[in-house]
């Protein structure tokens, strides 16, 4: 008996430890979340949603260019990551026995693990030294290789959850492979892919090193891919390092409206994920 109760007592210590933690973990966020609300909601207003910074000694101004320029960033890494991602993981999905796959598998697994910098790098050698100056091209591109192990692993992984039968059905009644998977594979499995996209997107949508060295920045409203462009993240990092109080105002608006982005989009992720049965 008295074993009993000593099995049970250590039970309920290792609950409440399991507990304490679980809560300990949440503390950070929770603690970001109301420093940024409480530095951040002050700065943002209707004038600094929508007009463009201003000179050191002007007051006001604001991210308008910025908020652009990360939309304008994220749909230019969406064009070139989702149907090369999609593509891949319908490979990794369907020839997943094959020794080639597994060597496709492994190079996802390890760009999923490259620092964001060293991407910042590569595309600079590959493309802003090629067109002789920085883009928002060349900051889409090199988030869309950031993009890409997410959009890879959730398709796979969505793919795999299909019954076999639907494969089957369509090949009895005579669909040719390339229609089964179109038309058939894919439809079913959209719901699962498209959480994925909202993911990879909710994922590049904070970084910074990769824009320093490709997208690099401008105080200007430009939505000219093959020139420099602003961003929520690379503003934050500007503006937090000046030396002037007015930037440092903008800064912590410009972190306040990034953060409720990318909560945004997790959250819808989840959501969707839950809805459709999703697990990743």
């Amino acid at each position: 008996m008295s074993l009993l109760k000593t099995r049970k007592v250590k039970d309920k210590i290792f609950k409440g430890t399991v507990i304490v933690f679980a809560v300990l973990s949440t503390i950070p966020l929770l603690l970001i979340l109301f420093y940024l609300a409480k530095e951040g909601v002050t700065a943002v207003n209707w004038d600094f949603l929508t007009s463009l910074p201003k000179p050191v000694g002007e007051a006001g101004g604001g991210i308008a260019n910025a908020i652009i320029g990360t939309f304008v960033l994220i749909i230019i890494a969406s064009v070139v990551a989702i149907p090369l991602g999609i593509s891949i993981g319908i490979y990794l999905s369907e020839f997943r026995k094959h020794k080639f796959a597994y060597y496709v598998r492994l190079g996802v697994d390890i760009l999923q693990g490259t620092p964001s910098i060293v991407i910042g790098m590569i595309a600079y050698l590959w493309i802003v030294r090629q067109m002789g100056t920085f883009s928002a091209l060349s900051g889409g591109i090199a988030l869309s290789i950031m993009m890409l192990p997410i959009i890879v692993t959730t398709t796979e992984e969505t793919l795999k959850l299909l019954p076999h039968s639907l494969k089957e059905s369509a090949f009895a009644l005579g669909a040719p492979y390339y229609s089964t998977v179109l038309r058939i594979i894919l439809p079913a499995a959209l719901n699962g892919i498209v959480t994925g996209i909202v993911l990879s997107i909710a994922r590049i949508a904070g970084e910074t090193a990769p824009l320093l060295f490709t997208a690099f920045g401008s105080p200007f409203m430009n939505l000219d891919i093959t020139q420099p462009i602003s961003s929520l993240p690379h503003m934050i990092f500007i503006y937090s390092t000046s030396p002037y109080n007015e930037f440092h105002s903008l800064a912590w608006g410009a972190s306040f409206i990034l953060i409720l982005l990318v909560l945004v989009m997790n959250i819808s992720a989840k959501l969707l994920a839950k809805k459709w049965k999703v697990n990743f």
